[in-house]
């Protein structure tokens, strides 16, 4: 195989993981949430490594399923291996500015824009200062209200400003 050839299968394969979407944030795709880690092209075969956004993700095998579907598609005659890796881990830095407006528009804000906070303000409720932009009207005026969201790599915030309540990624 050229590497002509190579590169261009390479891009076509890119471009169906981009349609496969995570099944708990439908808007956002396994790419512009920044799984995909390697997608190496052989004659005989195509590997894609994907990073979990939490190494207990539910939707892991869901997500596998559907990358090595639409890298199937891309693959012609090419066996097709999909397989989750976990080094390097997954950070939310990995996540494009597609991703994070998709983040945005479902209610989740994507990471703390600049790094955490330096200090978190314990306030009534247990609740803490978190800093996390909120996805509504972006204020940073913003508490954790639990560590435990739906599902184990999110966190459930509320906004001060707005007072809607959102989630938002755990920061590892």
């Amino acid at each position: 195989m050229t590497a002509t050839t190579a590169a261009d299968l390479r891009d076509r394969v890119r471009r169906a993981l981009t349609r496969v979407m995570d099944p708990e944030i439908p808007t956002a795709s396994i790419v512009d949430l920044g799984m995909v880690e390697r997608v190496e092209v052989g004659d005989q075969a195509i590997e894609v490594d994907l990073l979990p956004t939490f190494v207990g993700c539910p939707a892991k095998d869901v997500i596998g399923e559907d990358a090595e579907a639409a890298v199937r598609e891309a693959a012609g005659d090419r066996e097709v291996r999909v397989r989750f890796v976990y080094d390097p881990p997954w950070t939310t830095e990995r996540v494009t500015e597609k991703g994070k407006a998709s983040l945005r528009e479902y209610g989740i804000s994507p990471h703390w824009e600049g790094g955490p906070p330096e200090r978190a303000v314990v306030v009534p409720l247990l609740a803490k200062r978190a800093g996390v932009p909120c996805p509504y009207c972006g204020s940073d005026r913003t508490v954790t209200e639990s560590s435990f969201g739906p599902t184990p790599c999110r966190a459930a915030h509320f906004c001060r400003a707005c007072r809607n309540a959102f989630e938002g990624f755990k920061v590892k």
